[in-house]
């Protein structure tokens, strides 16, 4: 009997980027918001902002066990047809993202303590950094079900929609932090815990949302038992995508948390300057995130339709399009980056250090493209193991090791971070480049269309 499938067709990679970018720029203002808020109340508070949000951003990371198979999972579906199946596996994240989401915010509510003790914390930003860190806690698990749906929502191709859903999070958490943070009325002025609670309501009120859009826009009604069941044969696809994605991100993170653990014990206006251009960074390398993003879409669409060709050249040409735009931004951020310091400190070497590292920045971007565009592509197209197998090396010696090895040992500081910083992305980045240009690639893509296949015979069976 032939196999019933819904006509595909390409989906447009501007219609996709746009939205995405958007979503990012808001990402990105809500975190320089938050470090400017909390550096208005001094230098130690926006230090601890930084050094918290980067072990929550690193907790979090468990969460991208399921995060970055999802998207591919799905699109791979919809670009073969199976439409149902997509939507069994939207269900299966929510579960999976209830108890990922809650272990990662018990681990920082009861572990605070001890995980900023590893970064090297210094002592004056240490008791900021601890109660913030706790109040972050419940936050997460709303944040990984908002992620986890989010990222659904975008492989049906509703990135309008997602980013109608981040503005009004995003306004919902300003309006209620500027009171919280800083008192209103008979309100207290709780300092960062406040920054904390309204982003915990605000991603309530993201959920939510969510659940609205899933059930008017893609008629995804998610029942009781689904916020705590981890259905086997969905997660296993999934997983198949999704761990050694996680995996990827966890070495990274883990990495990079040693060279935060060496700007820490270069003293805390070290500890500042980074957080400062770290946070300018975000915004430089937007548009390539958003890039990799919307590849990472196309292509799962294409290999889900067997157009495997079609997916070598929109990656070479998104690949190309991305060099261009981040060298060109970072180049701006650079030349105005005393300027664009001075939103968060009047320090005059603060301005002064975080200057030199946004020039090397420079360098450093075009390097991180290749990975956020080639790794997605790769991810897409069923081939995760490799990025994670083939950058373990870099990461540990030349991104953690250099960082230690160029910051503290020889002296050099922060700059000597960011070389580290460079030299790794630029190695990571060719070595996925090579792999995709000599179509490595290809075995796994045509398994995933295999495993698709057989996905549609046991169903009708």
């Amino acid at each position: 009997m032939p196999i019933s499938k819904t006509p595909i067709q390409t989906p447009p990679m501007f219609n996709l980027a746009w939205p995405l970018l958007v979503e990012l720029g808001l990402a990105i203002v809500a975190s320089v918001v938050g470090t400017a808020l909390a550096s208005r109340i001094s230098d130690e508070a926006g230090a601890a902002f930084a050094i918290a949000s980067q072990v929550s951003a690193a907790l979090f990371i468990l969460f991208r066990i399921i995060g970055a198979g999802v998207s591919v999972v799905v699109t791979q579906n919809l670009g073969g047809g199976q439409r149902e199946a997509a939507n069994k596996v939207a269900c299966a994240v929510v579960g999976a993202s209830t108890w990922l989401g809650a272990v990662t915010g018990l681990i920082a509510m009861v572990g605070a303590n001890g995980l900023l003790h590893l970064l090297n914390t210094p002592a004056e930003v240490f008791p900021l950094a601890a109660p913030f860190l706790v109040a972050l806690g419940p936050a997460m698990l709303f944040d990984a079900w908002n992620a986890s749906m989010a990222g659904v929502m975008r492989a049906h191709l509703r990135t309008r929609d997602t980013l109608v859903v981040l503005i009004i999070m995003h306004l919902t958490h300003f309006a209620l932090a500027l009171l919280l943070m800083h008192g209103w009325g008979p309100l207290p002025a709780l300092g960062l815990p406040g920054f904390a609670i309204a982003l915990t309501i605000s991603r309530v009120v993201g959920l939510v949302l969510h659940l609205m859009m899933w059930r008017v826009h893609l008629q995804i009604t998610v029942a009781r038992d689904d916020w705590w069941r981890l259905p086997r044969r969905e997660l296993s696809a999934v997983l198949h995508i999704g761990l050694p994605g996680a995996a990827e991100n966890i070495a990274w993170r883990l990495a990079f948390m040693v060279s935060v653990a060496t700007a820490a014990e270069l003293g805390a206006k070290a500890l500042a300057t980074q957080a400062y251009v770290l946070q300018l960074m975000g915004g430089v390398m937007m548009f390539s995130i958003a890039t990799g993003l919307a590849v990472e879409i196309v292509v799962g669409y294409l290999i889900g339709a067997g157009e495997l060709r079609e997916a070598h050249r929109v990656v070479k040409r998104s690949l190309a399009r991305g060099l261009v735009v981040c060298v060109l931004i970072a180049a701006c951020a650079a030349l105005f980056g005393r300027w664009l310091l001075g939103w968060f400190t009047q320090d005059h070497e603060i301005l002064a250090a975080g200057a030199t590292l946004l020039w090397i920045t420079v360098i450093l971007e075009p390097g991180r493209t290749f990975n956020l565009v080639v790794i997605n592509a790769l991810r897409a197209a069923g081939d995760a193991r490799f990025p994670v197998m083939a950058g373990a090396f870099s990461m540990l010696f030349v991104l953690a090791g250099g960082s230690w090895l160029l910051g503290v040992v020889l002296g050099w500081g922060l700059p000597g971070v960011w070389i580290a910083y460079a030299a790794d992305e630029w190695i990571r980045g060719l070595i996925m480049w090579r792999r995709w240009q000599t179509h490595a690639w290809v075995p796994h893509a045509r398994r995933s269309r295999k495993r698709l296949r057989t996905d549609i015979v046991v169903v009708e069976g």
